[in-house]
């Protein structure tokens, strides 16, 4: 999987951005979760990994708390997961993925960008082929730790055999397939692993090359895009840019 780690790597900041926009994106997953399975971490897996993933954001502690809240309020708006798919500059493939509680906005601003940049949205679900759909988790590596013994724990959980090791972080990623999200964060917490990442994530299968003009442009519109408080992730196929 290291392609799929090197492309995660290169476009993390970008699909983040600014702080505060962070921080709103974070506040719409805490909302989904807490509706869906209630305020109460420890007895809502879905909420423990959005939460996890605020902390390694540098999300307060009281932000958290107060999201939290604010989704238990009658007044709280109710957010869906929509999709948009599309091609952009150049033919790279664009997938957009929104929490909204106004598609008719939403859409509206997504194909807004694509026409200023003279992209063509297609129909949810035409361009899923090119990205493989993955849930990913990382933690902290225990001392003696056997990966391999450890990945045929978990293999009857649809975790693949290829993970990636950050010295720097002491940590390890590894992917599994979507289903399985709730089933692998349970059994790594009962075996006493510090989750410190726990998502999903779009891998494109099929990297296209760019000159350096290109990808600019293609920047421009990933930016504008995630400008947009709706969109949570914006995923390309274009390869990253080398360091």
């Amino acid at each position: 999987m290291g392609r799929a780690f090197e492309y995660r790597k290169a476009t993390k900041l970008k699909r983040w951005g600014h702080m505060a926009k962070t921080f709103t994106k974070i506040g719409k997953q805490i909302a989904i979760a807490v509706k869906a399975g209630g305020p109460e971490p420890e007895n809502n897996p879905a909420l423990r990994a959005i939460i996890a993933n605020a902390k390694r954001e540098n999300m307060p502690k009281d932000n958290i708390e107060r999201a939290i809240k604010n989704a238990m309020g009658k007044d709280q708006s109710d957010y869906k997961e929509v999709n948009y798919e599309g091609y952009g500059p150049h033919g790279i493939a664009i997938f957009v993925e929104t929490l909204t509680d106004n598609t008719t906005r939403t859409v509206g601003d997504v194909r807004s960008v694509f026409n200023k940049f003279n992209g063509n949205l297609g129909t949810q679900g035409s361009l899923s082929f090119l990205f493989d759909h993955k849930a990913v988790f990382t933690f902290k590596k225990k001392d003696g730790l056997d990966m391999d013994e450890m990945i045929l724990d978990l293999i009857d959980y649809g975790v693949e055999d290829e993970y990636d090791e950050d010295e720097e972080e002491n940590s390890i990623t590894i992917y599994a397939d979507p289903s399985s999200f709730s089933a692998v964060q349970k059994h790594l917490e009962e075996n006493g692993f510090e989750v410190t990442g726990a998502e999903f994530t779009r891998i494109p299968n099929d990297l296209k090359d760019v000159t350096a003009e290109q990808r600019e442009t293609i920047d421009k519109m990933v930016e504008k895009l995630e400008d947009f408080d709706d969109v949570q992730t914006v995923y390309t196929n274009m390869k990253p840019e080398e360091a």
